[in-house]
């Protein structure tokens, strides 16, 4: 028993019922720095009275005088480590075993620790993006710094450069004031004013005895003990200074994450100070153009010149002048300034879509139109604004401006801007310069009304007659593929956009489950070698093997890995599935087993088939057919699997927690009255093959079913579906694979599926 108690990792001692040691192992004098013969026979409280009034005192008591095992840990001041501690009685005593988990604790103290670093981050980039006033945001930082990292305080300088000083901005914590720390700092005077001279982070964690900090007695008086200051720089180019100061030391991961987050402030300084600086240029080069429009009396000329300036100026798509003569209705766009990729708007607006243009420019009020909507979208108004949106969201406009004139004659007209790109908000420092340019156009116009009239008429029915000849052209050809066009152009942006974000926590994933691997592998090697050098293993562990089931965990382990990589491979499939949504070149077709990436699904989707707290397991019967191997993009075919597989699960999810599943007799009246997803493969013919996806859930409506397809539909509530995965997979299916995609339904029917592509490519099937 010696040896076995002398070969044990952990420490151990023995005590006597009056609390004097009787035994000591080897270890626990490693650990106590104390031999065995110095405690033999001493008392455990004399011998050690700092643990006379802690927790080892109350738990051991607890122990001898209740007969019951103690498990906890504690830190043991006197040598500056975690213990952890089962105390176990038995009849002449107390059995204790130790053990040092410092490394432990401090591993959990720094993944802590990293948690609200990362939360940090998050807000600061949160505020960053949020935007607002530049002392305001400044303002907001400084406190999420106090508040997510519980330090005394932080305080931002930026510097300017009329006056060569740094001037505090914001201040957060309740840290009192110090002349070392003033509102305006000259280069290179006091600590902050050093670390902008030398551009160079400054930090410590012994503020007291730091000769460069130069303010130890307020240090003292706030029981300050860490100090970080960052330089904030983009471009070589000094921004300000960030000085954050803290009761307890600053880690290696806490200063990198300040070294971000001053970056990540420095550079949205600089921005914000761009943006100024770009708003004043913009606001002296319109007032230039209005004194150039107005030295002209060719009319052409002034149109022409406001357009292409304006355009210019607040860089975006289009910019165009329109004449308004409200009694005849009758509203023309005579002068045009557009990016080249931009359909021309010269001509005339058709009534049934101007009734709001018309009355706006009558009444002199400015419209604007930040982002348009589909008529199918749930945004779109039933007003003359959402008849507008609609009809300008089909031309390829997301956004527009219209700023009215009215000469002194009576002459109405309009500047109109418009962006094509995505949402474009437009400030009221815009409006209100264009409104300036537009009365400096009103009095050009009055000076040239006479040349103005007549050519204006002239050339507003030459444009009117070429437009018309080339609408007539390409009306026809254009009119089938411009709905769905201007449909999927934004759709096909964002989906880059979110591929892109998804893809680098995905990489991270995949290339840390091979390490995992090996490493695991290792540890079962090292558990191995254990069992074979000591079968007879101690009675406490041989509890703990069969309690967790070492034989179970050694074989499904291997297993568990395998599912986590084929999870990880299948979320990057999913990943390129969505960028070949935006970018249909970056795929590859080849001959697969369908079987498989159906089985591979399934596999993916286990968790959610199993049986939760308030629905049954969902059973899921396979009948595959003698399929060949299909010419098909197997990445994006195994997103359609996904995104039909998970919605059926979705439905019976929901039937389920009314109790509202229904037999499928579509196809075998043998399905039971539980949650079951049918799946058939069959071969068509020597060009096709089908896929039925069945559930038993309680159906849809003719209008839900009707609109399946189409992007951002979804029944599911906020935060729940996007609405864009059967769409996703009907572009898929139809135009990838010149297949065919069909949903039948009924409410109280359960829902069917069938997807039918071609063995190899070929015309799509009718």
């Amino acid at each position: 028993m010696v040896k076995i108690l002398e070969s044990i990792t952990d420490a151990f001692f023995t005590l006597d019922r009056q609390w004097r040691f009787t035994y000591l192992n080897s270890r626990a004098e490693q650990i106590l720095l104390r031999n065995r013969k110095q405690l033999q026979n001493t008392h455990l409280w004399e011998e050690f009275p700092e643990l006379a009034n802690s927790t080892f005192r109350g738990e051991f008591e607890r122990a001898m005088s209740r007969q019951v095992t103690v498990h906890f840990e504690e830190f043991y001041s006197l040598l500056s480590i975690w213990l952890e501690v089962k105390a176990y009685p038995y009849q002449e005593g107390l059995s204790v075993y130790f053990r040092d988990v410092t490394t432990r604790k401090q591993a959990e103290a720094e993944l802590l620790e990293r948690s609200y670093l990362s939360t940090l981050a998050t807000e600061v980039g949160t505020i960053l993006v949020q935007g607002g006033t530049l002392p305001d945001i400044l303002e907001r930082c400084a406190n999420a710094i106090v508040q997510e990292l519980d330090i005394a305080g932080a305080k931002i300088w930026l510097f300017a450069t009329d006056s060569q000083m740094l001037e505090l901005q914001a201040v957060a914590g309740q840290l009192s004031y110090s002349e070392a720390f003033p509102v305006r700092i000259a280069i290179g005077i006091s600590i902050i004013g050093f670390i902008a001279h030398n551009r160079q982070p400054y930090h410590t964690n012994n503020l007291l005895k730091d000769a460069w900090f130069g303010a130890s007695t307020w240090a003292e008086e706030e029981q300050l003990s860490a100090f970080a200051g960052y330089p904030l720089i983009v471009e070589d180019r000094l921004i300000g200074v960030m000085a954050v100061f803290s009761k307890r030391a600053f880690s290696v991961e806490l200063d990198n994450t300040l070294s971000w987050v001053a970056n990540a402030i420095a550079v949205a300084v600089d921005r914000s100070w761009a943006r100024e600086a770009l708003m004043s240029r913009r606001e002296s080069l319109l007032f230039q153009l209005a004194n150039q429009i107005r030295k002209s009396l060719d009319l052409n000329t002034i149109l022409t010149t406001a357009v292409s300036e304006i355009r210019n100026l607040l860089n975006i798509d289009r910019c165009q002048f329109m004449w308004c003569w409200p009694h005849q209705a009758y509203l023309s766009i005579t002068h045009e300034s557009a990016a080249s990729d931009i359909a021309s708007g010269l001509g005339d607006f058709s009534p049934t879509d101007t009734t709001i243009l018309m009355e706006k420019i009558q009444n002199l009020e400015t419209l604007r139109i930040e982002e348009t909507h589909d008529s199918t979208s749930e945004l779109a108004e039933d007003t003359d604004l959402g008849i507008l949106q609609a009809s300008l969201f089909h031309q390829g406009i997301s956004s527009q401006l219209l700023v009215p004139l009215e000469t002194r004659t009576g002459q109405l007209g309009a500047i109109i801007c418009s962006h094509c790109s995505g949402p474009r908000p437009w400030s009221n420092s815009e409006v209100e310069l264009l409104q300036a340019v537009t009365d400096q156009l009103a009095i050009a116009i009055d000076q040239a009304e006479l040349y103005a009239q007549s050519h204006a008429a002239a050339f507003a029915a030459k444009t009117q007659a070429e437009q018309l000849s080339e609408a007539l052209e390409t009306l026809k050809s254009t009119q089938a593929q411009l709905i769905q066009h201007e449909k999927m152009s934004s759709l096909g942006q964002m989906i880059a956009g979110i591929a892109h974000e998804i893809n680098n926590p995905v990489n991270f994933i995949t290339g840390n489950l091979t390490h995992a691997s090996n490493y695991i592998e290792d540890l079962m090697d090292l558990l191995k070698l254990y069992q074979d050098y000591y079968p007879n293993a101690d009675r406490t562990i041989q509890d703990k093997t069969q309690d967790i089931d070492l034989e179970f965990l050694e074989e499904d382990l291997p297993s568990l890995l395998e599912s986590m990589q084929v999870g990880a491979e299948r979320i990057r499939q999913i990943v390129l599935s969505l960028r070949n949504f935006s970018r249909l070149d970056e795929s590859e077709m080849k001959p697969v087993n369908i079987h498989e990436g159906i089985d591979n699904t399934l596999m993916i989707l286990q968790h959610r088939l199993k049986p939760k707290t308030a629905n049954q397991a969902i059973q899921v019967i396979k009948e595959y057919g003698d399929l060949p191997q299909i010419g098909c993009y197997p990445g994006q075919l195994n997103q359609v699997f996904m995104n039909i597989l998970s919605n059926a699960i979705d439905a019976l999810e929901a039937s389920s927690e009314l109790s509202a599943v229904v037999p499928v007799t579509s196809y075998s009246s043998s399905l039971p009255l539980m949650p079951t997803i049918w799946i058939q493969t069959k071969y068509i013919n020597d060009q096709w093959i089908a896929i039925h996806v069945i559930d038993n859930g309680q159906g849809m409506s003719e209008e839900v079913r009707s609109r399946l397809f189409d992007p951002f539909f979804t029944t599911k509530p906020v935060g729940k579906g996007t609405g864009l995965g059967l769409s996703i997979s009907y572009q898929i299916v139809v135009e990838k694979h010149k297949g065919k995609l069909q949903c039948f339904s009924e409410v109280g029917k359960g829902a069917e599926f069938i997807i039918a592509i071609p063995v190899a490519p070929t015309e799509p099937l009718t």
